[in-house]
């Protein structure tokens, strides 16, 4: 049996010619050698797969070559190329700086550049992966490379040109290569399949260009992946079987139903192709990508843009005519957004489905707007809320009655004239309240519509609070308890009813409130109430507003016979307000278990 040797091995090129989608620089090579103006160090940069090492062998045979071509390229006849080509060459030398990144192997190296080449004109080293040296040897590899011996030429070649000292830099010429283009990995699959006698189609290879994305080594693996699958006959089917690529079909379809506002439909295709194992983050990319391809689409001085087969090309200008710019555009920006945030998502899924109701609701048609104005209510996507919108419209305005019970003090009774010349009073009594579209009650009465915003209707309905005011409440204001109203109260309602007044004394009164909330006032016989002030000041600023204190307690204790004595407390009676930590600390002595909370909760006094 013979030798099974993968793709990317067996064609490897062996020219100039035959090296793909890099045609400047290998050109530029090839008049380097038959000029014979060569440089001491070359730096080959670009991603993997393109090409680099290959390119620093043909370039090393063909500045050995005893008998180079016309065009540059190396004979593979002389003893020099034979030698290469058998892997016994003494004048090419490849080192690893991956695993050879040390000082110690660069001085190795440098010492073998002292002896001269044996057959040929030049000693070649070819160091790949130069970025992995250590700063240590980049310094020990600068003076050799800056002024090498006659007969040695550098090649380096890297995928990190951002990580090679900038002194390594400007001692070297600096080629680029470029990822391969789709067309390019494409052409050169077809002419591999051909070689091993392989049927595919451009569809199946379409799929593998993109996965390789820009490497042909990576492509040619794929391929030889591909082929054993596939057993000989590559289709497109069996391709995004094996490497698990999600259908561009998905893609057209999920277009056509957001353009189309089928978000119900949207939601089950994505559940299908999340349930075969397809990241959510996966797909907004490919769609992204996708409605790139559509908008690229709608002019044909872009249609050269798209890397795709042509029967995939054909597809993408037929959606692109049903696909208006401003949808593709704001689904871009969507789907971009969605890739910005995916990442730092708790929850992924939602992300995904609120992304592409977002692109289905592009192309909603507004709601009738009123006045002029933009509704703003969601838009309806789903079939079943465009049926109970319209419904809602299509249906009367519905009235709710609502009996107001209370009446402002402040509402004068309505006066109509009668038959007889006389006033005849006719209260307003407010009887439905009508919902209308813009949500604002109107309130109708007898005598026609009142307008009320919610405010004053919230106004109307609550009860109003009494407060402390010195001389309002005296013995001969109304809202007074009535004078034959003597109900017992108890010493509990009594502090209650302090604390409430307290409550509800003005601003101005602040100072003298906060000093009465620490007082206790007693029933010393019913309804005789005691209160003891802590200093004269205090006492008398008491004594300015006892008339309303008096008349507060009336009315709230319900008992027109209580009287208030008010006395300055004597110096055993006297309390010591505690601070915060002094009232701490009188705790922690009553029960010594609130230490130990604040010891194992580390817990420190404001």
């Amino acid at each position: 049996m013979e030798e099974y040797i993968v793709s990317a091995r067996k064609y490897r090129p062996t020219t100039f010619d035959s090296v793909v989608g890099q045609t400047a620089l290998t050109t530029t090579l090839k008049n380097a050698v038959k000029s014979g103006k060569l440089a001491h160090a070359y730096l080959f940069c670009g991603p993997r797969g393109v090409g680099k090492t290959t390119c620093a062998r043909i370039f090393a045979k063909a500045i050995n070559c005893q008998t180079p071509t016309a065009d540059g390229e190396a004979c593979n006849a002389c003893e020099s190329c034979l030698a290469f080509n058998e892997q016994r060459s003494l004048n090419i030398f490849e080192l690893d700086a991956a695993s050879n990144n040390s000082v110690e192997h660069i001085k190795t190296l440098m010492e073998q550049t002292r002896i001269p080449p044996q057959t040929g004109r030049y000693k070649v080293f070819i160091i790949d992966e130069v970025h992995m040296l250590s700063t240590a040897a980049f310094n020990a590899f600068l003076k050799t490379l800056e002024e090498p011996p006659a007969h040695v030429i550098f090649v380096l070649a890297t995928t990190e040109k951002h990580k090679i000292l900038p002194t390594i830099l400007s001692r070297c010429q600096i080629y680029d290569f470029e990822r391969m283009t789709v067309r390019g990995t494409i052409d050169h699959l077809k002419h591999v399949a051909e070689k091993e006698g392989i049927n595919v189609e451009d569809e199946a290879l379409a799929v593998i260009a993109e996965k390789a994305d820009g490497g042909m080594r990576d492509a040619l693996s794929i391929f030889d992946q591909a082929a054993s699958f596939c057993q000989g006959n590559i289709t497109y089917e069996k391709v995004i079987e094996d490497l698990n690529v999600l259908d561009s079909d998905n893609y057209f379809q999920i277009t056509d139903l957001a353009r189309d506002n089928k978000v119900s439909e949207i939601m089950v295709l994505l559940n299908n192709i999340i349930n075969k194992g397809f990241d959510g983050g996966l797909l907004v990319g490919g769609l992204s990508k996708h409605v790139r391809n559509v908008l690229m689409a709608k002019d044909e001085s872009t249609l050269p843009l798209l890397e795709v087969s042509e029967r995939q090309r054909e597809r993408y200008k037929e959606q692109a005519t049903r696909c208006e710019t401003r949808f593709l555009y704001q689904a871009l920006r969507i789907m971009n957004q969605c890739d910005i945030n995916y990442r730092q998502s708790s929850n992924k899924r939602l992300l995904v489905e609120l992304t592409l109701i977002e692109v289905a609701q592009i192309t909603q048609p507004d709601d009738a707007a009123s006045a002029g104005r933009r509704p703003k209510r969601l838009k309806t996507l789903f079939k079943n809320l465009v049926q109970q919108q319209r419904q809602r419209k299509t249906a009367p305005q519905v009235a709710v009655a609502r009996t107001v019970a209370h009446t402002p003090d402040n509402t004068k009774p309505a006066t109509t004239p009668n038959t007889n010349n006389t006033l005849q009073q006719t209260p307003t009594t407010v009887s439905t309240t009508t919902y209308t579209a813009s949500s604002r009650p109107v309130l109708k009465s007898n005598g026609g519509t009142l307008g009320y915003s919610w405010n004053n209707l919230r106004q109307m309905t609550k009860p109003k609070k009494m407060q402390v005011i010195p001389g309002t409440l005296g013995a001969d204001d109304p809202n007074a308890a009535n004078k034959e109203e003597h109900r017992e109260f108890t010493q509990r309602d009594l502090e209650f009813q302090w604390m409430s007044m307290c409550n509800r004394m003005p601003q101005s009164l602040s100072g003298i409130s906060a000093r009465m909330k620490n007082m206790n006032p007693v029933i010393t016989k019913m309804p005789e109430i005691e209160v003891t002030a802590d200093n004269k000041i205090i006492l008398d600023q008491m004594q300015d507003i006892k008339g309303s204190i008096v008349s507060t307690l009336k009315l709230y204790l319900h008992n027109s016979g209580i009287t208030l004595n008010m006395r300055l407390a004597e110096h055993h009676e006297q309390v010591k307000v505690l601070s915060r930590r002094e009232q701490f600390e009188e705790m922690s002595k009553q029960n010594p278990s609130i230490e130990k909370l604040r010891e194992l909760l580390d817990l420190e006094l404001a």
